[in-house]
């Protein structure tokens, strides 16, 4: 089986809210082995559904429909699909009674508005998706032998919807195909350097096992993926992969480099610190969004003003009325005051300018130093990106989680 996915709402085209939804759904479907053949995104009017639909029926067996349920007048998903099904619209009493029961349990309490009522009618027929954490209940009809599914929009109905409603369905449905993924995150190499390194194993993959670069800055994820009716050679090419890159492999799952790091400080119980000027504790947001980071991480500093460096960090007068605060010696005495503030193992400390102003002939925008203290070392590096301000600074994390796993792995082999 394969699937469509399609988000309505014109504040998605608009670029006024970023569509996770799709990315989540087809991550739901994959774990059923369910392709997703294409995700599109429409405006809420009548013919953009009503083509969306019928051209989403030709590709897919299954249709993922998310948005425009809403009661006010601009959200014509409900009589577009009472349309495009030829069934009415008819009020379903059990849904009437949830969204009253939600209105009366506000405080301070509220009656129903008359618009509301509307949120309680489906197209006659189908099967009532009860939505209990919202007003919007979901719908499933078939046409021609597909499957159509239409949500709320609203993310965490959304998610409710699927994992309660869609997903028990789904999994009384067989597919004919049997879909594995694996995957690989690597630092430290670009794309075009990793595809040359593994070019004779990419080259000797079956025609079932297909090879995905997936790059992002700073790293570059690959992905695996087998088509066949049972899963039988995968693992042996994930395996050559990973022993074929080596240190470059930061995690052999789809994890993110953060989560990474984490898992394997987590393991080896060490303890994690940051100074972070130009990154703006970007470094430690990152870390800080893992579950359990609070395992290895217990110190994070935004040093922006030089006397913070100095009253906070350690960083010598000196050092900063001589070099500046954009320089090797500084991120030194950075990384290492904060890694003896939060007695921790590792220190990741990043001073640079980031832009759009403050750049001078010799320390341009874009300049930037890093450095890692590590057990037994500090590392450093200098780096010149010139691009725009959040490029630089994303450029500079990235660079730092590299470099801090470069160290943990050269000081684990010791």
């Amino acid at each position: 089986m394969n699937a469509e996915i399609i988000t309505i709402g014109d504040e998605i085209l608009l670029g006024q809210i970023v569509d996770t939804n799709s990315a989540w759904i087809g991550q739901q479907l994959n774990l059923l082995n369910i392709r997703t053949q294409q995700i599109t995104s429409i405006s809420d009017s009548e013919q953009a559904i009503t083509e969306a639909l019928h051209a989403a029926s030709l590709r897919a067996d299954i249709i993922i429909v998310t948005g425009g349920l809403g009661p006010t007048k601009d959200d014509v998903t409900k009589q577009t699909i009472s349309t495009f099904f030829g069934k009415p619209l008819v009020r379903d009493d059990k849904v009437l009674a949830h969204v009253k029961n939600l209105f009366n349990n506000l405080a301070p309490r509220r009656v129903l508005p008359e618009i509301n009522y509307a949120q309680a009618d489906v197209v006659e027929g189908c099967q009532v998706l009860f939505n209990d954490v919202g007003t919007a209940p979901g719908m499933l009809l078939t046409k021609n032998e597909k499957m159509f599914f239409f949500l709320p929009g609203v993310p965490f109905e959304m998610k409710f919807l699927i994992t309660h409603r869609v997903i028990p369905i789904l999994r009384e449905q067989r597919s004919d195909q049997h879909i594995e993924h694996r995957h690989i995150i690597t630092v430290g190499i670009g794309e075009s350097f990793l595809a040359e390194k593994i070019k004779d194993i990419e080259e000797s993959l079956p025609d079932s096992i297909k090879l995905a670069y997936l790059p992002k800055v700073g790293m570059v994820r690959l992905r695996l993926t087998q088509t066949a009716p049972s899963p039988v050679t995968i693992d042996f090419y994930h395996q050559q992969l990973i022993e074929r890159l080596g240190t470059h492999v930061v995690a052999d799952k789809d994890i993110s480099v953060e989560q990474a790091i984490v898992e394997a400080f987590t393991k080896d119980k060490l303890k994690l610190a940051a100074a972070e000027s130009c990154t703006g504790g970007r470094i430690a947001s990152g870390i800080t969004a893992i579950a359990g980071a609070s395992a290895i991480f217990d110190c994070g500093i935004v040093a922006y003003h030089n006397r913070i460096k100095m009253q906070v960090l350690g960083v010598k007068a000196e050092t900063l009325d001589t070099v500046g605060a954009v320089s090797e010696e500084t991120v030194i005495e950075m990384a290492q005051g904060v890694k003896k503030l939060a007695h921790a193992d590792y220190a990741i400390a990043t001073s640079g300018i980031a832009g759009p102003g403050g750049g001078t002939p010799d320390k341009p925008v874009g300049t930037v130093w890093i450095a890692v203290a590590g057990k037994y070392e500090t590392v450093t590096r200098l780096f010149h990106f010139r691009n725009d301000r959040s490029i630089n600074i994303e450029r500079t994390v990235a660079n730092a989680y590299s470099m801090l796993w470069n160290l943990y792995v050269k000081e684990k082999e010791k």
